[in-house]
């Protein structure tokens, strides 16, 4: 796990040093143990080290004999297989990331379809004079680029980008619309204008700066619903998948909250490993919202796992809120962001480098309502996911759905229904949302996450499934509940799905007034909505919380990204610093 950047000069000359430090600079905190770089010729490969496999001979970047050289942030789990596949290969280190390296000299530019992991690879063809630039099939690790008169430049974070001179801090007013809409933005285009995602799945091929070839590989099989899965194949996959996410040579752990898809984790990492699991959950202070930690420790307890309890408050809430915001800089409006950021500092402090969770069951298994409503007789009368937006459909925000609109136009005609909705949540929502959240937020303390339920053995197993395997008139995920009844009968596995929701509504409405104030007036949040609508969704964040979220959350962010307040202050003083700037 690392962070990774580089820059190649369309002129044919080197990059500037001043360039190459302000990109480091802005990633060190996602590799707090160490740094390399290679320039030469036109182009500069740079990585940023958490070291978590093969920590003494592991450093980056690596080379072949023949030149060519690697910057890889991510794990690739299929590494021993891999490397057992590659004989006479001239391999000098232990670490997982140096088998793409070769592999992609023996096959070229569709190395990765053969990783099984989750990466962001960069590679110098310096004979071919060429970059590769590689993304995990699901966008569990982040990839952005920019391409400009001068150079193509590419980072692990978009912030990287522009504080190294390649992009800017202005705003796409599309991606925002659809942030505040949708709680993210969709597409290769960033909120950023001119900086881009490497989609999941993509690999692009740049030459003299200029990208010349795209490859696609998607996460998800193709075709229909087919026969009926068992419980027993599911377990399976599930335990092949947990085994291997669990490698590494520094300590890890497991977010566990009081739901099936992390319970699911603790049971295989107990049988995988016969090892006391170290566990961490987070709650609310004073009993407020729904708080599962109670159940999470019982949980553990039944597992003979330890359960460490992180709790956040409001006062938390106004101190942190600035800080988390300014670590989410591709932007997504979930609140969820608010704990994750409280798991990865609590993780860090417990000493874990590593912490698994249960990212992905919901969008694999069909764990959303949403779904349910794609079904027979329920699809006859409900609206399709996601028709309105956080605001309903006012036209400040025009445009919010088109990237939706385009996904679901493309749905492969043999799919179903319930299949086209879960296809674009893993297209989108996943990792745009979920995944981004997941990553800065831990990466902002040098800790990894990693995602057993996102894996193609799991993905090979799941999505094909038969839509009452996963979609049952009560419960979502249905298969998966069925085996967690009985591999892990304590779990409650037919529990109804609470989420993982801190209170902010409470929170916000306790000073709604004053912040409804600082936020319609905050410029970033001027330029796009009235007045009115603010100080109405401030009024009623209490029973419903999340447009008063949304703006908050957007008004922190564009205080930090594009105005440069910086996020050492409370929510009150950052807005009324973004204020008076704007």
């Amino acid at each position: 796990m690392c962070g990774i950047a580089g820059i190649m000069m369309r002129n044919g000359r080197p990059p500037q040093a001043g360039a190459i430090a302000r990109l480091l600079a802005a990633l060190a905190h996602r590799g707090p143990d160490g740094q390399g770089q290679v320039v030469r010729d036109n182009v500069a490969l740079l990585q940023t080290r958490l070291a978590i496999i093969d920590l003494a001979t592991g450093d980056q970047p690596m080379f072949t004999p023949s030149g060519t050289a690697l910057v890889a942030n991510g794990e690739i789990y299929n590494n021993p297989e891999l490397r057992g596949a590659m004989t006479n290969t001239p391999f000098v280190t232990r670490s997982d990331c140096e088998v793409p390296l070769f592999l992609y000299e023996a096959q070229g530019v569709g190395f990765a379809e053969r990783l099984r992991g989750m990466f962001a690879i960069a590679i110098h063809d310096r004979a071919a004079r060429r970059l590769v630039l590689a993304r995990d099939p699901f966008g569990i690790k982040p990839l952005y680029y920019c391409a400009t008169d001068a150079a193509f430049a590419f980072a692990s974070e978009p912030h990287a980008l522009i504080a190294a001179g390649f992009g800017r801090a202005d705003i796409n007013p599309t991606a925002r619309n659809e942030v505040l809409q949708l709680k993210f933005s969709t597409g290769a285009a960033t909120i950023f204008p001119g900086i881009n995602r490497v989609l999941p799945g993509e690999t692009l091929v740049i030459e003299d700066g200029v990208i010349v070839a795209r490859r696609h590989h998607t996460a998800l099989p193709a075709g229909g619903p087919t026969a009926p899965g068992t419980t027993g194949q599911l377990e399976t996959a599930l335990l092949d998948s947990v085994s291997v996410h669990l490698q590494s040579d520094v300590p890890y752990g497991l977010f566990l909250s009081g739901g099936i898809d992390s319970a699911s984790v603790l049971a295989l990492m107990r049988r995988a490993t016969g090892q006391r699991i170290h566990a961490i959950t987070c709650g609310w202070a004073d009993g407020a919202g729904i708080d599962e930690t109670a159940e999470a420790a019982r949980l553990a307890a039944s597992m003979g796992a330890d359960c460490y309890r992180v709790e956040m408050g409001p006062a938390d809430f106004w101190n942190l809120a600035p800080r988390i915001a300014a670590a989410i800089d591709d932007p997504t409006a979930d609140a969820a962001v608010l704990p994750t950021w409280m798991l990865g500092r609590a993780a860090r402090a417990q000493g874990l480098k590593v912490a698994l969770c249960g990212e992905g069951a919901d969008e694999l298994f069909g764990g959303y309502s949403r779904y349910r409503k794609r079904r027979p007789p329920l699809s006859w009368i409900s609206r399709k996911p996601r028709s309105s937006g956080v605001f309903g459909n006012p036209a400040a925000l025009a445009g919010w759905r088109d990237g939706i609109d385009t996904l679901e136009a493309a749905a492969a005609p043999d799919r179903s229904p319930v299949q086209a909705a879960q296809a674009i949540d893993i297209a989108e929502w996943l990792p745009n949302d979920l995944l981004t959240k997941l990553d800065r937020c831990l990466m902002a303390h040098g800790v990894e996450g990693r995602t057993p339920f996102l894996d193609p053995v799991v993905a090979n197993f799941a999505f094909r499934l038969p839509d009452a395997q996963k979609i049952g008139w009560r419960f979502g995920k249905v298969v998966l509940r069925d085996w967690l009844a009985k591999a892990f009968p304590e779990a409650g596995a037919y529990a109804r799905k609470k989420g993982f929701k801190p209170p902010v509504g409470a929170w916000m409405q306790a000073r709604s007034d004053e912040i409804a104030t600082l936020v319609a007036a905050q410029p970033g949040i001027a330029a796009c909505l009235p007045a009115s609508l603010v100080r109405a969704s401030f009024a009623e964040a209490a029973a419903k919380s999340q447009p008063a979220w949304s703006l908050l959350f957007y008004a922190l962010w564009h205080s930090h990204h594009v105005i440069g307040i910086p996020a050492d202050g409370d929510i009150a003083a950052t807005l009324a610093d973004a204020g008076r700037a704007g």
